[in-house]
């Protein structure tokens, strides 16, 4: 073959592996900080497109504006608050801001006032509800305070899950961090354990968080009972569109998410999404990672502590869970 006739079939072929690069980026950005196992237990090669980002941008209809949310998902973390938001944005009468904004519990940010937080949110038709998700609402204590301030009527969501389970959500999160770093995680008995006695260590944050009457007490004092709607995480896990529903009757809007949006992705073992008759989302790989192995004797002793701290949340609440 003639060096004209070779450069003539190499150069398609260069331009052809150029854009494919170029256009899944995201992938080989996936797979270079992510542990190869963790590609290989994912739902193929258009999943894995899908999870750095939404799929569809809506386009913005004559009218729409930005505007402040009129609902917040204020927590809890590691209780489910991301696959509760994309689920709320499946429903033509909500906007959901996709990043969590952090305004009220970041004194940089609230010092940079309303207006930088109305520009934070995405665009909305006046008859939509803008929803915002930030976790570190519910733990902030000036929080509840600033938000009262911006608008007395706003509707509040909260999210719940086992208070063990989520304790070890929360290290398994920080435990696969380190990994992607290439870093040694510490073992969970050094983080939960007291070195010195043995006890269970009450200055271990993800202990701290799980003792929910804490820092519900506050939000009670700000909010009525009725603009705070509490989510059963752990039944969001296994029936949303239930979860969902009640979520909607608190909002005032029509009951639109069905099993017809949500579908149960048995690779993934948890629902994912049908944004339309085309495209199918799944949360990233990030989510529903096996928990790693812990001592079923201090997941006793986890929840022999938790239990007369839950009894005082039910209370509070006036509504009970089924937590041992």
């Amino acid at each position: 073959m003639r060096r004209g006739q070779r450069w003539s079939c190499l150069v398609p072929l260069a331009v052809f592996f150029c854009i494919v690069f170029y256009c899944n980026q995201s992938l080989w950005d996936t797979i270079g900080n992510r542990p190869v196992s963790n590609v290989i237990a994912g739902s193929g090669f258009r999943k894995l497109l899908e999870e750095n980002g939404k799929i569809v941008e809506r386009p913005h209809p004559d009218g729409a504006i930005q505007q402040f949310p009129k609902c917040l998902i204020i927590g809890v973390r590691k209780c489910g608050t991301r696959a509760l938001l994309e689920f709320l944005d499946l429903h033509t009468g909500i906007q959901s801001a996709y990043h969590e904004v952090h305004f009220f519990d970041d004194d940089k940010n609230y010092n940079q006032g309303l207006e930088w937080y109305r520009k934070s949110m995405p665009y909305s038709l006046p008859n939509q509800i803008t929803l915002e998700k930030t976790p570190r609402y519910f733990i902030s204590h000036g929080v509840p305070y600033r938000i009262k301030r911006l608008n007395s009527d706003m509707k509040i969501i909260v999210s719940l899950r086992h208070p063990t389970i989520r304790v070890i959500s929360d290290y398994t999160q920080i435990y696969y961090n380190k990994l992607m770093k290439n870093e040694t995680p510490d073992k969970f008995e050094t983080m939960a354990l007291d070195p010195e006695t043995g006890d269970l260590n009450m200055r271990y944050k993800a202990l701290q968080i799980s003792v929910y009457h804490h820092n519900f007490a506050r939000w009670l004092k700000i909010f009525p009972r009725n603009q705070i709607h509490i989510v059963d995480g752990d039944n969001l896990i296994v029936d949303p569109v239930s979860e969902i529903r009640k979520i909607e009757k608190f909002l005032g809007l029509s009951h639109e998410i069905t099993y017809d949006k949500l579908y149960f992705n048995t690779t993934r073992g948890f629902y994912c999404m049908r944004v339309n008759s085309t495209m199918e989302k799944c949360l990233g790989a990030s989510k529903g990672r096996r928990h790693p192995d812990i001592d079923p004797n201090l997941i006793q002793r986890f929840n022999k502590f938790f239990r007369p701290h839950n009894e005082k949340l039910f209370k509070m609440l006036n509504r009970r869970f089924p937590w041992s």
